[in-house]
């Protein structure tokens, strides 16, 4: 833990800590949980002081006492299965979901015992702002408002940072706000401005419209976090070839189209159910789809390369889905690629945190002791 950041931090649901890596520096961790016992051995690894902080077990059994001080922040980024499509959307009340009220009755000690987060952070799928029509983002709106919290919601896309397709929605909840902070932002999509309309006045009159620019262009495609071709293991040509006859005449006209244009093209495939019948989906935008866990074989990623009018195919890598995620080489990921790949699939993208630490969540931790110093 760095003891000399200006600023503390309590990362819940940490995962692999990526949101950690993208607070950086300026924040010190004074406690961090996760459930999983990869995740946790994962944290463990890449940060050394964790033996000390890290709380690996469910977040309905950690005691108050066991956070300590007063942080500035708290981020968690709650099991988002319940709030997907694949987890049938139960809501909040759906068994994994429901963690969130684990860390929030922590919370709410914490207010009672005055030592409360001034800035709180929940990051989950973007189906939180429609799952249960809407009730559970008014739900969780409620819950911090009754705290004295402004909340306001923005929808990021990791595309914006780094080459995947990984929406997020990122509920921030402040005591303290400096007016330059609210204003318009790209990310206010019109899936946020829906479920602030979707909100009773009560609660729009909580409501902060966070202002965070747009970053710079990303300057990375698919291709460049990519291994060197003879450094993984490609699919034997008739796997390929199957995996081409899995595609609807849209998706093989892309790869045609590849073929025809010459040069090298690196697309992502997925698999997926479409009525009743199992496709494969491949795109040349230079993204790859959103990060999954690997439960089942048809949610791990393929990379398709077409050189020269050969067409190749192979699995992703766990490498490869950190660099997506924006983490640095020297991360150490778990010795398999399963692990790896669970690990990345559950994660928040660094430089999203990244951004949003340094043009919101700084400022907003610096208002209140700016306040105390008046």
């Amino acid at each position: 833990m760095n003891r000399a950041a200006p600023f503390s931090f309590y990362e819940f649901f940490a995962g692999g800590g990526m949101a950690r890596l993208g607070l950086g520096d300026a924040w010190a961790c004074l406690f961090a949980n996760d459930f999983d016992p990869l995740k946790a051995r994962t944290y463990r690894e890449n940060f050394p002081d964790a033996q000390a902080h890290m709380h690996e077990g469910d977040v309905w059994a950690v005691e108050p006492s066991a956070l300590p001080g007063r942080a500035d922040l708290a981020w968690a980024s709650s099991p988002c299965q319940d709030f997907s499509l694949a987890g049938g959307r139960a809501g909040l009340n759906g068994g994994k979901s429901s963690a969130f009220f684990g860390f929030w009755r922590l919370m709410e000690t914490l207010d009672v015992e005055g030592r409360a987060p001034g800035v709180l952070v929940i990051e989950n799928v973007s189906g939180l702002l429609t799952s249960n029509g809407g009730r559970d983002f008014r739900a969780l709106c409620e819950v911090l408002a009754a705290r004295g919290y402004k909340v306001g919601a923005l929808e990021i896309d990791a595309a914006a940072f780094a080459p995947q397709s990984r929406p997020r929605i990122f509920v921030i909840a402040a005591r303290h706000i400096a007016p330059h902070l609210l204003g318009a932002s790209p990310f206010q999509t019109e899936a946020v401005r829906a479920a602030h309309n979707r909100l009773p006045e009560s609660l729009k009159d909580a409501w902060a419209w966070w202002s965070l620019p747009a970053p710079p262009a990303r300057n990375a495609d698919l291709a460049s976090i990519l291994e060197p071709d003879d450094a993984v293991n490609w699919r034997a040509e008739a796997d390929t070839e199957a995996l081409l006859a899995m595609m609807a005449p849209l998706h093989r006209a892309r790869v045609e189209k590849a073929r025809s244009d010459g040069g090298r093209a690196a697309g992502a495939v997925f698999r997926r159910m479409r009525g009743g019948v199992q496709r494969a989906e491949v795109r040349f935008d230079g993204l790859a789809g959103c990060l999954r866990t690997p439960r089942g074989g048809s949610s791990r990623q393929t990379v398709l390369v077409v050189d020269n009018g050969q067409v190749r195919s192979r699995l992703i890598t766990a490498r490869e889905a950190a660099r997506l995620m924006g983490l640095p080489e020297d991360y150490c990921l778990p010795k398999s690629q399963s692990g790896g790949l669970h690990v990345m699939g559950d994660g928040v993208a660094v430089p999203v945190v990244r951004w949003l630490a340094e043009h919101l969540l700084e400022p907003l931790a610096a208002g209140p002791r700016a306040v105390a110093a008046e």
